[in-house]
């Protein structure tokens, strides 16, 4: 009879302390950082450049070649991994040559692009890009010198890479071709104008 009672007492405090376990407050559910947020493209940017000019006057035998660089001013949209955009440069050329008794020069050209590009891992960027190119082709003759400034196309391509540890700050390789549409230049007596490739290193800042 001892023994029956004891049992019974002893399931009676069981079941009295698993009752009140489970009136007693939950802890609070444990803590999750959340997900690193997504790179974005969007927003305002300004750089610097810098890269080498190789180029052909068209109805000459001349090749202006060399160093270029500038700065540039841009925009870009970001729809889910698709980024447009709109850029202009200007830059300072040291592209020359000569063939005696001909020398042709662009000290400087500039453009006005748009941009279509693809963010294959957020912070990498790959574009296409093309619109308005402009600039100064100046021809001599026997030391007479004449300047014009020429208008024509642009196209090209590159790839940007933001940096994850400083997110306003990105580098570029970028190529275009530049096709500047021929004047007449009264020290050839014909057409001249000028096809060019230029391809550069940038880096950009973006204010967001």
């Amino acid at each position: 009879m001892m023994k029956k009672t004891i049992m019974a007492m002893a399931v009676a405090t069981a079941a009295g302390g698993s009752a009140v376990a489970a009136d007693l407050p939950r802890g609070s559910a444990p803590y999750y950082p959340p997900p690193p947020a997504t790179y974005s493209w969007t927003g305002p940017y300004a750089g610097l450049n810098l890269g080498y000019q190789w180029s052909q006057v068209t109805n000459n035998v001349t090749e202006p070649s060399g160093i270029a660089g500038g700065g540039q001013l841009g925009y870009n949209w970001q729809l889910s991994p698709f980024v447009y955009g709109i850029e202009t440069d200007i830059q300072a050329s040291a592209a020359d040559d000569t063939f005696a008794p001909y020398k042709f020069s662009n000290p400087w050209f500039g453009t006005l692009r748009a941009r279509v590009g693809f963010a294959a891992a957020d912070n990498v960027l790959l574009y296409a890009t093309g619109g308005l190119a402009y600039g100064e082709l100046k021809g001599e003759f026997f030391g007479l010198g004449e300047d014009k400034t020429l208008v024509g196309w642009t196209a090209g391509a590159g790839i940007e890479y933001g940096f994850l540890f400083a997110p306003r700050w990105s580098v570029k390789l970028e190529y275009l071709y530049m096709d500047l549409t021929s004047r007449t230049y009264s020290v050839t007596g014909v057409d001249n104008g000028l096809h060019s490739n230029f391809l550069r290193l940038g880096v950009n800042y973006r204010f967001f």
